[in-house]
């Protein structure tokens, strides 16, 4: 009983410290705000920076993953190359690797069980694509793909107007086209562009359809492409074009249990013997996440240095203004120590303050970084989480804790006779 009662007292009393020394800090911060300012800098700046950092990687993730890595629900591709090489490795890919085919798509349909869709698709680059006219407009550099009628609902694409092209269109290689809303702007501002026929190297294609409005991609269209059969584009465009397959499993369990079967199959059919690597590529969002990822990491391990450097400088002016602070404060410390006041109360008493000193300049940066956040999010991308919010709180108060360790040991030490004598 008597135990508990001491124990009950003990909290109070440390509730009762913690509670004054919060409000002796703020004070201290309150009555001097230039120095206050100049104290909590480097913590301002640190936590500033930090959250900042996170939250523009963690926009450029959202990002990446819903704009560049999305290759689809449970979709992974199967290429010439392996999109995350190294220099050398991709050297070597370079000469070993064989391209894709349509004969592999082919193998790959008939052979490979599970799959819950399969297409391939081909195309030439923008800067040697067939211009597209029609009437008197005509475009440059629109990207030209031929693709399998299944792979409509693999992609991004959606049918807005119209429709896509059937498997009849592309056994009989026909004439036909599925366009973005870059060409029905240009060409078909005010009228219906389905059944129009326009000019594509040459070439006269009936328009089906008409893809619903994507938006832009770092800053380039994805809404200035045009679609046809693959059997049409390979006739017309590219006798051997460089094409990839893609595969879409059941589920998100299945997908590598599909890739293995994939790789199986592609060795087999390429007569790769078992102790040599891939002459092919096999791969998924996750690849270009791996990619990403690596860089990012990059970026966040400069970030910690640079944050490293300004919390150690700013827990240092911290320290030096909580030593100023106990010598300032020496006859309070005598008069606290001759009324009962242990070691133990005066020393909880500076670190409280320096952490919430600390903790005061981790909440201005919290502001500041949010509102930067904001700003870079309205021109680029910024998603500030909330684990950055606490990271960045933590990690000041924690800096202001640790370097308050040893004013507040300082402070303890003194002899209350000593103290007292000192001029108040």
């Amino acid at each position: 009983m008597i135990r508990s009662k001491a124990r009950r007292h003990r909290r109070l009393s440390f509730g009762v410290m913690a509670r004054e020394a919060f409000w002796i800090a703020i004070e201290a911060l309150r009555a001097h705000k230039l120095r206050s300012f100049l104290t909590l800098l480097g913590v301002v700046i640190a936590t500033t920076t930090l959250i900042v950092v996170i939250s523009v990687i963690n926009g450029m993730n959202l990002y990446i993953a819903d704009h560049i890595a999305n290759l689809g629900a449970n979709v992974f591709i199967l290429d010439q190359f392996t999109w995350t090489n190294s220099d050398e490795e991709w050297e070597r890919e370079q000469h070993r690797n064989k391209p894709i085919k349509i004969e592999d798509y082919e193998f790959l349909k008939e052979n490979l069980v599970g799959y819950k869709n399969i297409g391939a698709a081909a195309w030439r680059g923008r800067s040697n694509a067939p211009e597209i006219r029609y009437g008197t407009h005509t475009l440059y550099e629109v990207q030209v793909t031929g693709q399998t009628p299944s792979m409509m609902g693999m992609e991004q694409e959606q049918v807005g107007m119209g429709r896509y092209f059937t498997d009849g269109e592309y056994e009989h290689s026909a004439s036909v086209c599925f366009i973005g809303q870059d060409l029905v702007d240009e060409f078909f501002p005010s009228v219906d562009p389905v059944d129009k026929v326009i000019s594509i190297g040459g070439q006269p294609f009936r328009v089906v359809g008409v893809a619903k409005k994507i938006g832009k991609t770092l800053g380039q269209s994805q809404d200035d492409f045009v679609q046809m059969p693959l059997t049409t584009f390979s006739k017309l465009f590219a006798n051997r074009p460089h094409m990839n397959v893609e595969i879409q499993a059941q589920n998100g369990d299945q997908m590598m249990e599909l890739e293995d079967e994939t790789r199986a199959l592609m060795r087999a059919r390429h007569h790769v013997p078992y102790k040599e690597t891939d002459d092919f590529g096999i791969n998924a969002s996750a690849t270009i996440m791996g990619l990403w990822q690596q860089l990012t990491g990059s970026i966040f391990a400069i970030t910690v240095s640079v944050v490293a450097v300004f919390m150690v400088v700013g827990g240092i002016v911290i320290m030096n203004i909580m030593l100023a602070s106990v010598t300032e404060r020496t006859h309070e410390i005598g008069i606290r120590k001759s009324l009962g006041a242990r070691r133990f109360d005066i020393l909880m008493q500076f670190v409280i303050e320096s952490g919430v000193m600390a903790g005061v300049g981790g909440v201005v940066g919290i502001l500041l970084a949010v509102g930067i956040a904001r700003l870079v999010d309205m021109v680029f991308t910024a998603s500030v989480p909330l684990s950055a919010v606490l990271t960045g709180l933590a990690l000041s108060t924690g800096v202001g804790l640790f370097f308050g360790i040893y004013p507040a040991s300082k402070a303890a030490r003194l002899d209350p006779i000593e103290a007292l004598r000192t001029e108040a």
